[in-house]
């Protein structure tokens, strides 16, 4: 069998999403604010990480490598919110950046957009022992931190990514996120789209195409449609 080369490889993904084809038109490619609020999100962002400091609030502070905070664009109107760093994470000291960082890259560029234009973040900015759930306490900690975040760059989607990081944002630590995704809710002045976790969907590959269903929500948002 020979091997795929990278695009091919890249294409088959897409397929496997239910993408039926690509855009390369620019119009819309680099969504966000005004340079001025640009700027200002980007100050803001800065002065919570200086706020943040080297984060002694909890317990996870002493099992860490590097404070993970959040990168990509503070102009963004799509930002993603997943649950903790993972080992990847903590080494690089930013999220998603192992397997299932580089499976949200692919996401990603399946709306037409690249990473360089959304904005990734945490609710927990360090990682978890064994990467187990961060615990309530933990959770009351950081969360404030991811809030600021929020209303700093004041996207206009956010994707909740996995079970912990839709229930932490909804309050809902009931209902599984089988039932909570493929819906649209109202989040701190934004709308806020649940969908599977992309470790996840390494483990379970069958469920890209209700990501995929999520993800044209998304699309659709931001292109006003």
């Amino acid at each position: 069998m020979r091997n795929r080369g990278p695009l091919e490889a890249h294409l088959q993904f897409f397929r496997e999403l239910g993408v039926n084809g690509v855009s390369s038109d620019g119009v819309w490619r680099r969504p966000g604010l005004s340079a001025d609020s640009g700027m200002t999100a980007k100050a803001e962002l800065k002065r919570i990480r200086e706020e943040i400091g080297d984060c002694t609030r909890c317990k996870l502070h002493s099992g860490r490598t590097n404070l993970v905070f959040g990168v990509g664009n503070p102009k963004a109107d799509l930002m993603f919110v997943g649950e903790a760093p993972g080992r990847d994470e903590d080494i690089k000291g930013e999220p998603f950046v192992g397997r299932a960082g580089q499976l949200l890259t692919k996401i990603i560029e399946a709306i037409d957009l690249d990473r360089d234009d959304v904005y990734i973040a945490n609710v927990i900015k360090c990682r978890p022992p064994q990467n187990r759930n961060p615990e309530p306490d933990e959770v009351e900690t950081c969360e404030p931190f991811l809030f600021s975040q929020i209303d700093a760059i004041q996207p206009r989607v956010i994707v909740a990514l996995g079970a912990f990081a839709v229930r932490t944002l909804l309050r809902d630590d009931k209902t599984p996120i089988s039932k909570l995704r493929g819906r649209q809710y109202s989040y701190r002045g934004t709308t806020l789209i649940p969908t599977f976790h992309p470790a996840y969907l390494l483990r379970s590959p069958d469920k890209k195409q209700y990501v995929w269903e999520d993800m044209k929500q998304v699309r659709a948002i931001l292109r006003g449609e």
